[in-house]
């Protein structure tokens, strides 16, 4: 892993996600779906770890708007809910968790239908599928970071729920809200000359770095965190926006808190009042409610796309990944 390489694979995002949009519709990975579930399944059971488990959240979230029983757990979890064709599992590898989530599954193989995402099928946790959807990244995953991997196993997952009854891509035109996303991510990738930098000025602390966004788009502040941990191993944090101001509030009055604030939440305004109140100081990614830019911030990074919660959901952990490539670059 390397700065290199994280820059090499964040630019080639778009290329991987038009070419997965491409597959479609002579590639339907879930084309076997109505065989395996002879029923409706009760409930949905999403695994992971790491990266792949935030994911998952943000996928069961979708399926729990729509009415469907949906959760996501760790895949080291102990507390396991019984088997039975009523259970669908969805096991979801980005290339690392590989011990955790074998574990897992093997208590469903054979009781329960298993679909399982997975980089390829040559991934060990692959044995266990009924049904193997491959991530299809190609060459874009790079920089042993799990990126491109993060945001096709997202995508993949959406399209997944929209299989079982949650809409997606509003219109359900899958290949097209991919082709959006690209889209985005490229106007970022080519804008970042102008606002990275300043971003990175306005959210360099010796206190680390705060993610922050709405309970339906946590993920994207779980993958921030994450890239920047473990790429150029900075201190950062993750909290959801409502809950923000009844309990990271009196971190930030002790600290010098910066954070990148994903937009969107109908609790956006108090975070920013009562954070400037603090002295402290923010960068806002996409709009907020009844509003183009949220007032306070100190720089606001808008894409295509950025009001459509679809795109956004599969889009914005680029500016944290983005920003894990900068510090990196630039560590002294």
């Amino acid at each position: 892993m390397s700065a290199e390489s994280l820059s090499a694979e964040l630019a080639g995002k778009p290329a991987a996600l038009t070419r997965l949009a491409e597959k479609f519709p002579r590639w339907d990975p879930y084309a076997a779906l109505p065989a395996l579930l002879e029923d409706e399944p009760v409930q949905v059971r999403l695994v992971g770890a790491g990266a792949a488990r935030h994911a998952c959240e943000a996928a069961a979230a979708r399926l729990r708007r729509a009415g469907i029983g949906a959760h996501a757990d760790f895949s080291s979890s102990a507390e396991q809910p019984p088997a039975g064709e009523e259970t669908l599992v969805v096991g979801v590898s980005l290339g690392g968790g590989q011990r955790e989530l074998a574990t897992v599954l093997d208590r469903y193989v054979a009781r329960s239908p298993v679909i399982v995402l997975a980089p390829d099928a040559d991934t060990p946790v692959a044995r266990y599928a009924d049904l193997l959807v491959p991530l299809r990244t190609g060459d874009a995953a790079v920089s042993g970071l799990g990126c491109s991997a993060y945001q096709h196993a997202l995508a993949l997952l959406l399209l997944l729920g929209h299989r079982l009854g949650a809409p997606v891509g509003g219109s359900g035109n899958f290949p097209g809200l991919l082709r959006r996303v690209a889209n985005a991510t490229q106007s970022l990738l080519r804008g970042s000359r102008e606002w990275l930098p300043e971003a990175a000025r306005v959210l360099d602390s010796p206190d680390g770095l705060n993610l922050v966004a709405p309970a339906e788009r946590l993920a994207s502040a779980g993958q921030g965190v994450r890239v920047l941990r473990q790429g150029p191993v900075l201190r950062a944090y993750a909290a959801e926006t409502g809950e923000w101001s009844h309990s990271e509030r009196y971190l930030a009055a002790v600290t010098d808190y910066r954070a990148v604030l994903f937009a969107g939440s109908a609790y956006d305004e108090r975070f920013a009042e009562h954070l400037l109140q603090l002295r402290g100081a923010f960068v806002a990614v996409g709009p907020t409610p009844g509003r183009e830019r949220l007032p306070g911030a100190s720089l606001t990074v808008r894409y295509p796309g950025d009001s459509d919660p679809d795109v956004s959901l599969l889009t914005e952990p680029l500016v944290a990944e983005l920003l894990a490539a900068h510090r990196w670059h630039h560590r002294p």
